[in-house]
């Protein structure tokens, strides 16, 4: 793979943090599968932008950090974050703990995006 898995997974985080649909979805493979607690599997990549679209309009003031980013496998990033955010309908705080495993393709796109709460 000729691109740096980790700066892309940083600059992935960056678009969802500034919640840039149009940057996401550059960074995102047509095939592209998002598996997570929250919202079970999605696939494709018009799935995850309009989930993605939904949970922005409820939480517009998210802001998430990385705690780890590291390479586990040529084509792999893992990562360790937490988020905070505020409920726009109910102005109730919201904050989670996580991990996600971001695996690329051979053009350095997500294919796959695999979160577990901590």
């Amino acid at each position: 793979m000729a691109v740096d898995p980790v700066a892309i997974v940083i600059r992935y985080h960056a678009a969802l943090n500034a919640f840039d649909p149009g940057e996401i979805e550059t960074m995102l493979s047509p095939e592209a599968e998002y598996h997570s607690p929250s919202v079970g599997v999605l696939r494709g990549r018009a799935s995850i932008i309009n989930a993605m679209s939904g949970y922005f309009a409820e939480y517009p003031d998210q802001v998430a950090q990385d705690d780890v980013v590291e390479l586990v496998a040529p084509d792999a990033v893992r990562c360790v974050w937490h988020l905070q955010a505020t409920a726009k309908s109910t102005g109730q705080s919201y904050v989670r703990r996580g991990t996600e495993k971001i695996t690329l393709d051979d053009a350095g796109r997500i294919l796959r995006v695999e979160v577990s709460d901590l």
